[in-house]
């Protein structure tokens, strides 16, 4: 039984951006993600947290349309992910785990081969690029190929693909995976300037993720959403006022 410490869903008048209901996947008789509902409006950054195998990753594949679910629905921008696919994706920025790229190319020729295939073309494809480059801190990498870059630079053109085209959603697995402790800090000052404009949701396991950047949390355990409310909210949840015994009270208790 999930622990709810608000509505569960947008605590504002904005009409959410994201609808996810009762989203289900199934692989044989075992069920990864179990009958999850959660909406995120405009300005919300929601972290969405789970120790591994919880079944945060395989919810943010079907939340970008890029796993089928077994039953239940998505919606981003009222476009349903499957049934509405092409107009679902053009509202959102996705950042897979790992962050497929095309390591023989250079880091600014991926992003122009990304943006050709967004629609963008002359002045304004090279203003994205830029900006992208700007926002990620990628300039001084621009001409390296994408192979020769350190794990935390790799995430970091993973990031600038999913914001080339300024989308309104933007669904991030664990955006500052490999990254050092000043990447970091920027990556979650840039979520920060983000969010008034957007609906973002940061699948995460790092619990310092969430009091740094995040306005509401969800705690999801072998597939179940346990726990939905504010940091400050989640903290009240144990005696030491702390997110991470919150956390291992929440995912060790939930069958």
């Amino acid at each position: 039984m999930a622990t709810s410490l608000g509505p569960g869903a947008p605590q504002s008048a904005q009409q959410a951006l994201i609808e996810i209901d009762s989203l289900t996947k199934r692989f044989g008789a075992f069920t990864a993600v179990d009958i999850v509902s959660f909406s995120v409006a405009k300005g919300e950054v929601l972290g969405f947290l789970g120790p591994n195998g919880a079944g945060k990753s395989t919810t943010m594949r079907m939340l970008a349309g890029f796993m089928i679910p077994s039953a239940g629905t998505a919606r981003i921008c009222g476009h349903d992910v499957q049934a509405d696919a092409i107009a679902a994706r053009r509202q959102l920025g996705f950042l897979p785990e790992g962050a497929p790229t095309y390591p023989e190319m250079t880091v600014l020729s991926f992003l122009r081969f990304t943006a050709k295939i967004r629609g963008f073309a002359g002045s304004e494809l090279r203003d994205r690029i830029d900006n992208a480059l700007s926002l990620t801190g990628l300039d001084s990498v621009r001409l390296q190929t994408v192979e020769t870059l350190s794990k935390g630079f790799k995430r970091r053109v993973g990031l600038a693909q999913a914001l080339l085209h300024d989308p309104p959603v933007l669904v991030l697995d664990e955006p500052t995976d490999g990254l050092d402790p000043n990447q970091k800090h920027e990556v979650r000052n840039l979520i920060a300037r983000m969010a008034p404009d957007k609906a973002i949701v940061i699948s995460t396991h790092i619990l310092e993720e969430v009091d740094a950047v995040c306005s509401r949390a969800i705690v999801i355990s072998h597939g179940k959403i346990v726990a939905d409310g504010t940091p400050a909210e989640l903290e009240k949840l144990a005696p030491s006022g702390k997110l991470d015994d919150v956390f291992r009270a929440l995912t060790t208790q939930a069958a």
